[in-house]
């Protein structure tokens, strides 16, 4: 955690109080922080800033000259529409896009995508992965998720309002690379990139995208695990 978020209902006035056990043990055994030390934090879909332990306790710490100042990073103008991945990667997944700012993220079924997939209990713990998130990279602005559980209606009816500013769907076999899309460096990121699970997308599910705007592009002649894959598309918003 580079910062601790809090809800707002444990704000009042000019402190604070921290009570959930993984904040907890992180203020005590990876900070071993001491009563007196003052801790970064931040208030969830507020302001961050900093507050000075008060007293600790096994269940509570207790903060005080609590200052919340500093405006949270701006989010990146971008939806990412990702095929559901394997369960034991949706964490990660869900954190890096968090931490890296995305604005909007699309969980979206496609042929590739187990049916099983949709049954995990992972699918019930988005809200602690996108905290996760917003503690590793500073933010406090929780970002939007929609689950798409029908591939063709959702592409046909919602996507096209979901483009802003140009839109990719990530493809190794494509002909153009994500390198030449962009060019000239005068061309404005696209605002929609869509990401295939591990497998990629089939030709119907790039073709149907294509009719909805979406360039096809690569980004390479390997092929990357989806969160490789995830992680190395993005990266471009914060060059």
């Amino acid at each position: 955690m580079n910062c601790i978020l809090l809800p707002c209902d444990n704000f009042s006035a000019d402190t604070a109080y921290i009570d959930d056990a993984a904040q907890i043990t992180h203020v005590t055994q990876v900070l071993a922080a001491a009563a007196g030390d003052r801790l970064k934090i931040g208030q969830l879909g507020g302001q961050l800033g900093t507050g000075q332990i008060a007293s600790m306790h096994s269940d509570k710490i207790e903060l005080c000259d609590v200052q919340l100042s500093c405006a949270p990073p701006k989010k990146l103008d971008l939806t990412v529409v990702l095929a559901l991945p394997r369960p034991k990667v949706l964490r990660r997944l869900i954190m890096d896009m968090t931490a890296l700012g995305v604005r909007h993220i699309v969980l979206i079924n496609s042929y590739r995508t187990q049916k099983s997939y949709w049954q995990s209990p992972m699918l019930d713990r988005l809200d602690e992965f996108v905290l996760e998130g917003l503690q590793q990279g500073v933010d406090t602005i929780v970002p939007r998720i929609t689950l798409a559980k029908r591939f063709k209606p959702f592409v046909e009816d919602e996507l096209a309002g979901l483009i802003t500013c140009r839109a990719i769907v990530a493809h190794p076999y494509s002909a153009q690379s994500f390198a030449q899309y962009v060019q000239p460096s005068s061309l404005a990121l696209p605002s929609l990139v869509c990401i295939g699970s591990e497998g990629g997308w089939i030709d119907y599910e790039i073709d149907l995208l294509a009719k909805q705007g979406c360039t096809a592009v690569t980004i390479g002649p390997r092929i990357l695990r989806t969160e490789a894959a995830v992680n190395v598309i993005l990266g471009q918003w914060l060059l």
